[in-house]
């Protein structure tokens, strides 16, 4: 009977070895396969949270700026009193809307010359054609014709002239011959945008060149930035950029070089770059940091 008993005992010992090596390793798989993915998050979050988590980034501070031809500067070409103003700072006016009127008798002194002049022109027009006429009959002097002729260019030279003059007042002379003379002068608005820096109010004298306001168009913006010499080598046009601004908690918005300075600041070392800003939003100013 002993020699019988060992055998089997020894296999079922044997046996239980093999399931305990299994049950244990099953339990490590498990744990390894969830630090695995936790480790692949991680990444994705220091690329928000930091600027400097990656290699060949650069931080730097700016401020959002406008397009110089996203901004205009309405000055005067011709003096006068303020008759009539609506404005109000953060206004939205659009291309080409009256935004105020000037009185000037000036202003109706030229419209009359332009007037008068065009008047004088037709009819020594139309007098150098009959002396060119006669002349070509033999029936006129040619001492006649060529006072005729000069006659017709210089008072042709003061219409053109009284013409470009009202033009830069933004009076165009067609609708002046159709509508008569216009008592004030209409200042409009050369670009849509909003109303910023108002100087002007109901009965103030405005000299020639005095601002009356500015208007800012917003559709596109621009980051101004102060970065330096050491960080050229990491920056080319074309780079995406991601910025947060001040007073917008910490919302990141988009985008991407378009100049990099090519003067060195002699005292700071810096260099001005710019950027388009690729993401819009209502909320930016000129002037954020």
């Amino acid at each position: 009977m002993k020699k019988i008993f060992y055998p089997v005992l020894l296999l079922a010992l044997t046996a239980c070895k093999g399931n305990q090596q299994t049950t244990d390793t099953e339990s490590v798989t498990v744990p390894v396969s969830e630090v695995a993915a936790d480790t692949t998050a991680q990444p994705e979050v220091d690329a928000i949270t930091s600027a400097t988590s990656k290699p060949n980034q650069v931080s730097f501070n700016g401020r959002i700026v406008l397009p110089p031809q996203r901004q205009a500067t309405i000055a005067l070409t011709m003096g006068g009193v303020v008759k009539n103003t609506s404005l109000l700072p953060g206004q939205y006016v659009s291309k080409n809307a009256v935004i105020a009127t000037l009185e000037n008798p000036e202003f109706i002194t030229l419209q009359q010359t332009y007037l008068d002049s065009h008047a004088q022109t037709e009819y020594l027009q139309a007098e150098f054609e009959r002396q060119k006429n006669l002349s070509a009959e033999q029936a006129a002097s040619q001492k006649k014709l060529q006072q005729s002729k000069a006659d017709y260019l210089s008072m042709k030279s003061r219409v053109e002239a009284a013409a470009a003059q009202l033009k830069l007042l933004g009076v165009e002379p067609e609708v002046l011959l159709k509508e008569g003379i216009q008592p004030f002068l209409q200042i409009k608005a050369p670009i849509s945008g909003y109303v910023a820096d108002v100087k002007m109010n109901v009965g103030k004298y405005m000299n020639v060149g005095d601002a009356l306001c500015e208007i800012v168009d917003k559709s596109r913006t621009l980051l101004r930035l102060t970065t330096y010499e050491k960080d050229l080598a990491d920056m080319k046009v074309g780079n995406p950029v991601q910025f947060r601004v001040n007073g917008m908690g910490k919302t990141v918005f988009k985008a991407t070089l378009i100049s990099i300075g090519q003067k060195v600041d002699e005292d700071t070392r810096s260099v001005e770059v710019y950027a388009r800003v690729d993401t819009v939003d209502n909320q930016f100013r000129p002037g954020m940091y």
